[in-house]
């Protein structure tokens, strides 16, 4: 019996080494990215591999992620409960879940969908983990560094249809590139202790008033805006993505100037929340309301 419960617990920890949850919102997008793409009779087998292989590759990104920043994980509240500053998981588990999810990921993308999608998921997972992870301890602009590897899954879903990038598959990524920015930010500003006592190096750590990180929510929620136009300009998408994408632009504007006033942890939390309202609102009216569009 205790061996069962101890092999249970192992399996427990491994799931949540493998942050499902966020591994499942990083696939909505990439359908997201497919359906958009898909101009023709839709390949519902095709899409399956592409979800596998892009899920797979982001349990590797976090598994090498978790692994590389244990330490710092085990200094911080919000992060001390993982599988590995627990102990519950080992690090070279970790990085031996990371390798193979990785490789696996990459040669069902490579051999069920093209090459390109393959390689852009192998670049995710160097960017998040050989770039971003050590950044977010020497710079500021780590949180700019790790939006790319965050709006490459939708691009993937893109290129497993087209197999090659297009404007189309470009104005994906903008469009998740500048959402991340503010979602971060606020994020970091609701954790600001917790990434201190982790040695993070974050703008809501730059000034104890918080107006650099605030400006530059209230800046990249503007290009947010702007980038969000684009698609309905190019064609990618009508009339009703125009005005979701404006409206709720808006809202989070409205929200991050709250926070601007205020700076209280509340309204970072609320222009959080609303920002993962946003991203699904907007991807979903995209594809209901999306052209046939070959870029």
């Amino acid at each position: 019996m205790k061996s069962a419960n101890k092999s249970g617990n192992r399996f427990s920890a491994l799931i949540e080494l493998f942050k499902l949850r966020m591994t499942s919102h990083i696939l909505i997008t990439t359908v997201i990215g497919f359906y958009i793409a898909s101009t023709a009779e839709f390949d519902w087998i095709k899409l399956g591999w592409t979800l596998l292989g892009t899920g797979l590759l982001a349990v590797s990104a976090f598994c090498f992620n978790q692994a590389i920043e244990k330490k710092f994980d085990s200094a911080m509240e919000r992060t001390q409960g993982r599988p590995l500053p627990t102990e519950r998981i080992q690090v070279p588990t970790a990085y031996v879940a990371g390798f193979i999810t990785c490789v696996l990921g990459a040669v069902f993308l490579w051999q069920k969908t093209n090459l390109l999608t393959a390689g852009i998921g192998v670049l995710t997972v160097a960017l998040y983990t050989g770039v971003y992870t050590p950044m977010k301890r020497l710079t500021t602009l780590n949180t700019l560094v790790g939006a790319i590897p965050g709006a490459l899954p939708p691009l993937m879903g893109w290129t497993a249809t087209q197999n090659h990038v297009g404007m189309g598959g470009i104005l994906l990524f903008s469009l998740l590139l500048f959402w991340q920015l503010p979602h971060f930010l606020a994020l970091a500003w609701m954790y600001k202790d917790d990434y201190r006592r982790g040695g993070f190096k974050m703008l809501s750590l730059v000034d104890e008033s918080g107006k650099t990180c605030f400006r530059h929510i209230i800046l990249e929620t503007l290009l947010l805006i702007l980038v969000s136009i684009f698609p309905y300009g190019y064609g990618l998408a009508g009339e009703a993505y125009l005005i979701t994408a404006l409206i709720a632009g808006f809202v989070m504007l409205w929200l991050g100037l709250r926070l601007q006033r205020s700076g209280t942890r509340v309204d970072a939390r609320k222009l959080f929340l609303f920002s993962l309202i946003y991203l699904p609102l907007v991807l979903i009216v995209m594809a209901v309301d999306k052209r046939v569009f070959f870029m």
